[in-house]
């Protein structure tokens, strides 16, 4: 058993879960603290780089959230893989999304979001502007 990888791989799930929880809180600074500079986020919706554009697209989101629910996480060395529930207003209301995370030095460097799109189209220029 390699115990690095396992330790790696625990502390990047761990940074991961800290994040989201950061999120639903509303705590931006937190957020920030586990985002690489050189942070990719790509989406249905949007690919944006860097890390005061995820952090502000992280804003306009966590505007509308209300809750966050995990429902599995898997972790293996440089990469995290969560399954989600997220409650956002009506019409929207619950929906499910995964995300795969890259991590480097228990830092984010890459989050790959997966769910349907079609709700958050109205949304999308709220979600990802630079105000």
């Amino acid at each position: 058993m390699n115990t690095t990888l396992n330790k790696a791989a625990q502390a990047n799930l761990k940074a991961a879960l800290n994040y989201y929880g950061a999120m639903q809180a509303k705590d931006f600074d937190t957020m920030a603290s586990y985002l690489d500079d050189e942070i990719c986020l790509i989406s249905p919706l949007a690919e944006i780089n860097g890390k005061e554009e995820v952090l502000t697209a992280a804003k306009n989101f966590g505007g509308m959230l209300k809750e966050i629910h995990i429902r599995s996480k898997f972790s293996d060395h440089d990469q995290v893989m969560l399954a989600y529930d997220m409650i956002v207003p009506e019409p929207i209301g619950k929906f499910r999304a995964a995300a795969l995370m890259d991590f480097k030095n228990i830092r984010i460097t890459k989050i790959e979001l997966f769910y349907d799109a079609r709700a958050f189209e109205v949304k999308k220029s709220e979600i990802f502007s630079q105000k």
